[in-house]
């Protein structure tokens, strides 16, 4: 079949490609959401180094994305059934390695073509059925909350049993979900945001407190950290909860930062910290994610906060518009309605 791709050839210039693609044991999605990530962002404005952007480019945007089952050749799913496409790809199995963690793992956005296609060709395994009655535009961000129910998944493999007070840095998207799933798993837990942005701060009305980072009142200590910053911002961060944090705590990096930041190690060495990365999704995630989304109507309403835009898309032109509209946004997601 002939499919049309909507790749970014350099930054902010999309075109269309028509490119064969041969059909064996495979899933044809129709997009109908899809949601930007800060990474498309950093794609499509250039914000990447031009080596990786040569290497990369030209590739479709977009790894958060639902549709619609067109056709299936394996008998799974059938027409018309709502789904959610898992962008990491992995090419072999390993016993102890997680499947966003091998190396030869692909990731759609990122080494080879995301969503943005009219047609969405995907491998039966790597495609999770949707309840009918979900929320789509939640639910195109999913791949994004899958990301924080990784982490904190993670979270439990090292964190020591003492979870009084778990503080989350950062006032953006991925602060907003981790800090919430942290609440909804442990309800009987203090969880605290800290960031610079009141305004932003407003939002997380489901946390046990806010501070601004400039303001943590002396003596404040957490027993376990979550950074979702990244940016060279992480520095002084990681370091913050390195300077706060109770002994042998934990804490989870989640920020993706360009460039490499200067921690606080002899800190990190006498108080014995443990701090692990944590990085994509699978399967396993994305399962956990849509039965928590769909089994608890209070996760849903609090995600619908982070709505910011919904374009709907019916051209190159509306697409460009979409990333600057993200781009201008101060607070949520941007959503893409499909109409291609």
């Amino acid at each position: 079949m002939i499919n049309s791709v909507y790749r970014l050839t350099s930054p902010g210039i999309i075109e269309e490609t028509f490119i064969e693609v041969d059909l064996d044991d495979d899933v044809v999605i129709r997009p109908t959401y899809m949601s930007i990530c800060q990474a498309d962002q950093r794609y499509f404005r250039g914000n990447r180094a031009p080596e990786i952007l040569k290497q990369k480019l030209p590739m479709a945007l977009i790894h958060e994305a639902v549709g619609e089952v067109v056709r299936d050749f394996t008998g799974t799913f059938k027409p018309g059934d709502k789904v959610v496409v898992i962008p990491n790809t992995p090419t072999e199995e390993d016993d102890i390695i997680q499947e966003n963690y091998i190396r030869s793992s692909r990731f759609r956005s990122s080494g080879f073509d995301g969503f943005m296609s009219d047609y969405v060709i995907s491998k039966k395994d790597r495609v999770i059925r949707l309840p009918d009655d979900i929320d789509l535009r939640v639910a195109s961000f999913i791949e994004l909350i899958s990301v924080s129910v990784h982490a904190i998944s993670r979270f439990e493999m090292f964190a020591h049993e003492r979870k009084n007070r778990i503080g989350v840095w950062g006032d953006g998207n991925v602060g907003f979900i981790t800090s919430l799933l942290l609440k909804i798993f442990y309800p009987d837990c203090e969880v605290i945001v800290f960031g610079k942005n009141l305004e932003k701060l407003s939002y997380f009305s489901f946390a046990d407190d806010v501070y601004n980072i400039n303001e943590i009142p002396e003596g404040f200590s957490i027993d376990h950290g979550f950074e979702c910053v990244g940016g060279f911002k992480a520095e002084s961060a990681i370091n913050q909860i390195i300077d706060i944090i109770n002994p042998q705590g934990s804490i989870a990096l989640l920020g993706v930062s360009e460039n490499n930041v200067g921690i606080n190690t002899r800190m990190v060495l006498e108080k014995g910290l443990n701090l692990f990365g944590s990085s994509r999704s699978g399967r396993e995630d994305f399962e956990k994610t849509v039965q928590m989304i769909s089994e608890n109507e209070e996760i849903v309403n609090y995600l619908e906060s982070l709505i910011a835009n919904v374009v709907p898309i019916k051209s190159i032109k509306d697409i460009t518009e979409a990333f600057n509209a993200d781009f201008n946004s101060g607070f949520g997601k941007t959503i893409l309605e499909w109409n291609k």
